[in-house]
Parts: C-alpha cells; structure tokens; sequence
C-alpha cells in the first residue's frame, strides 16, 4: 500500500439497499471526478476550485458511466482538501445500491488510474495523517464488530478519544518531568533545583498508579470471554444456586438446604434483559474454612475480583450483616446487593437499598435483571473501558511502562542520580507511545487494518 495513490472501494453493504457509497481518496480524487462527474445547476470548474470558507462540499449530479446507456443520478460528497478523515481530497458518490450499478461504477472508476483500496486502507491513512491515533483506529473496527449495545458504546468511547486523551495526559505529566529533570542535570554544578525530591517521589507515584490502573483493566479484557462478568456471592445458603438455576434456566447447579453445598464456581453464558453475559456462581462466603473449603472460598474471591459486576446476596428473613461474619465487599458501581428469598421474610420487613427477590416465587426477578443491565451499561465513573484488541496490543507495553516507573521511583526513594531516573522515565514515554501509535513499525499496522474490511 502506497498513502500517495488515489484510491476507491465500496463504503456500505454490499447487496440492495436506497443507497450505496462508494468512497475515493487520494491526490487525483478532484480530477477522476472531473471527468465523468456532471454537477446539476454548477460547471466542472466548481468541484476543482471550491471556497476555503468550507471544509465540505455536496453536489447533486450525474455520472456517465460506459455500459449504462444512461446518466446515473448521484450525489457527491466531496472534501476537497486536507481536512477529510484521511487527510487527503476524499469523494463519496452516493447511488442507488444495485449490484450491478455498484460494479459499473467502481469499474469505471479502476479504469481512470484509481487503484482498489486494501482492507482498512482509509483508516490507515487517516492514522498515518494524524486524523487518528492507534487506539482510535482500532475502534473503527470495534464499532463494526460490536455484538450488542455495550461493546458498540466501548468502541464509541475509545473512538471519542477516552483512552486517547488518557495516554495523552499521562505522556505530558511524564514529559513535563522529563524536561524537569534534563533541566536539573544541565544545571547539576549550579544550586538551581528544578524539582525538589518530594514532588519528583510523588509525580512519578501518580503515574505508576495510573498506568497501573491501565494495566489493570487491560488485563480484565484479555479473559477467553468478552462477555460481562456477573458473579452471584454471598454467604452459605443464601440462595445463589437457586438463582443462578433460574436465571440461566437450568438445573447445573446442586440445590440443598444444607449450607455449604456449592464447593466450586459455576458459570453459564446467558442473555438477560437483551444482554449477553457470563453467569457466575460461586461458594458461599465464610471467614473460617479448612481444606477443601478454604480452596473453595479462594476460587470465589477469585472470581469476585475478576467480576464486572457482583450481585451479593443475603437472605431477607436476614440482617445485611451476615451470621458467617463476613460483611460483603464493599459497596460501589461494582456491588449489587440483593435480598434473597423474600418470599420466607415477615410481611412488612423493610430491606433498605437491597432488592428483594424470590427465585422461588419470582417477586423481584423482573427488576433484578433491569438491575444488573442498568449496571453492566452505566460508565464507571472516571474510567472507560477497553477493546479487547486494544487491550491485547497494549498489554505489553503497559507492563513494560509499569515496570519503568516502579525502577524511577525506587531510583527517586534512594536519592540516587537523576539521570538514572530520567532514563526510565524515557522507558515509558516509549512504551506509552507504541499504545497511542506514536512509535510503531510495519508489522504492528499490517496485523490490525489487515482485519478491516475493504472501505473502511
């Protein structure tokens, strides 16, 4: 792939529809259309020297196409000059979808010197013209790929620039330090101190527990399943397994009056209020166990840590506080708690912010699934979610710029010489850097516009 050649492909769906685009980008975009686009009401000189007052252009007209026998009405969408997503003139002629129209017109188009775009190949050029940055590229394909509402939102974000502007900021405050530092060195023979050791400690703090954060999340997206993760917990006997039973629709879960019946974890990929979702059910929660029990409550704790959401439930003839002593996780965005078996408690019985549910009876069933999609769909606050490619591909390096902040500090805790410290600050400018696409090589751009499709 060459960015310098002038290039054309199919926008939309194949197959029939009101209307198909087909998308041009490249130096000679202005004079392909020239030469066999009629704009109505306008002259041809037009589309060659628009006004610079805009960035946009629409030109309702006809194109003459051999083999047609006819004009073929269109409408051309054209940015003219570098302001278009690729950075370079950028067409879209907007016809009718038929097959055969479709086919007529990008042939024409091949046979003026226009050469067929590769997979990915405008989203290629709009990064390499720094319209875009790595992570926002990949959320193109993240869009068109999303299965359902939340993944379609995640790649919204990332597309907005959420992970974007983080990377961005973090790289400044580390760059700003940088600088900083450099200073200081040039100046080590002179009492000129550029930043005193407390705020060297705490500046290279705040970015560690922020990549760190990064790390983390990226981590939880790495998992098998890019399904949400809910995981019902819990104290012995609260009637987990029975919901999880019901709300999976199945009876793989063992059921018994007897408290400690679940010893593992369960989980069933089931599709709650439109939501597809791996359920989670895990052994009861107890402070106090030996042998296989205490392995049981480690593969819970497990579970709880790697969960999106957590739905704690306590029964309702129960104080939130329960008997086995173990008060919960804590609350937040990531605790739903919930009042089980509401159909034993005394009429009357208030559960304050729990919601009472009978798996038994029903009561609470309907709401506790809206519960769990409000959650599951609800921005966490101050943090935005990764792809998973993203994640995938920025794994590494995120490792890599945890790694070169943890040795900065311990340099900067020691009193040790600033340009030791300067040094692994550079380790993760770099390192962050490979994530927005500011350091990248061939292979690296070749693996993730290879899985586009052809026109995007």
């Amino acid at each position: 792939m060459h960015p310098d050649d002038t290039i054309a492909a199919l926008a939309s769906a194949p197959g029939h529809a009101a209307r198909g685009i087909i998308r041009i980008s490249g130096p000679a975009t202005v004079s392909v259309l020239e030469s066999f686009f009629t704009p109505s009401g306008r002259t041809t000189e037009e589309i060659s020297r628009p006004s610079t007052a805009r960035t946009a252009w629409c030109y309702p007209g006809a194109l003459q196409i051999d083999g047609l026998g006819r004009p073929l009405a269109v409408d051309l969408h054209l940015w003219p000059n570098r302001r278009s997503f690729t950075g370079q003139p950028l067409a879209e002629l907007h016809v009718v979808s038929s097959p055969p129209i479709l086919e007529a017109v990008l042939s024409d188009v091949f046979a003026r010197g226009v050469r067929p775009a590769e997979p990915g190949e405008f989203t290629l050029r709009a990064f390499l013209a720094g319209r875009i940055d790595l992570a926002q590229a990949e959320a193109v394909l993240g869009v068109i790929d999303a299965g359902d509402d939340r993944e379609l939102q995640t790649a919204l974000d990332q597309l907005a620039g959420g992970l974007s502007s983080q990377i961005a900021r973090l790289r400044g405050d580390l760059l700003d330090l940088l600088a900083d530092l450099e200073a200081g060195l040039d100046f080590a023979d002179e009492a000129i101190e550029f930043v005193s050791h407390a705020a060297l400690v705490g500046r290279l703090g705040l970015a560690r527990d922020d990549v760190a954060e990064l790390f983390d999340r990226a981590g939880k997206r790495m998992r098998p399943s890019a399904r949400p993760r809910v995981v019902l917990a819990g104290p012995p006997n609260a009637g987990k397994s029975t919901l999880f039973n019901v709300l999976a629709e199945t009876s793989a879960a063992l059921v018994s009056e007897a408290a400690g019946t679940t010893r593992d974890y369960l989980s069933a990929d089931v599709t709650l209020g439109g939501m597809s979702l791996s359920l989670v059910d895990t052994a009861g929660s107890e402070q106090e166990a030996e042998g296989i029990g205490r392995e049981a409550q480690k593969l819970g704790r497990k579970q709880i840590d790697e969960a999106d959401l957590v739905v704690w439930c306590e029964p309702a003839d129960e104080s939130f506080a329960s008997s086995s002593g173990d008060q919960g996780p804590a609350s937040g965005e990531r605790i739903l708690p919930v009042a089980t078996k509401s159909d034993l408690r005394d009429a009357g019985d208030n559960e304050g912010s729990r919601l009472a549910v009978s798996a038994r009876s029903g009561e609470g069933l309907l709401e506790l699934v809206s519960a769990i999609v409000d959650r599951l769909t609800r921005p966490a606050a101050g943090a935005r979610q990764l792809l998973g490619t993203t994640a995938a591909r920025s794994y590494d390096s995120l490792r890599g710029a945890q790694a070169a902040l943890e040795r900065a500090l311990a340099i900067a805790q020691s009193e040790s010489q600033h340009d030791l410290v300067a040094l692994e600050v550079r380790e993760a400018l770099d390192e962050l850097g490979k994530i927005a696409g500011l350091v990248y090589t061939d292979d690296i751009l070749d693996r993730i516009f290879s899985r586009f499709c052809i026109g995007k």
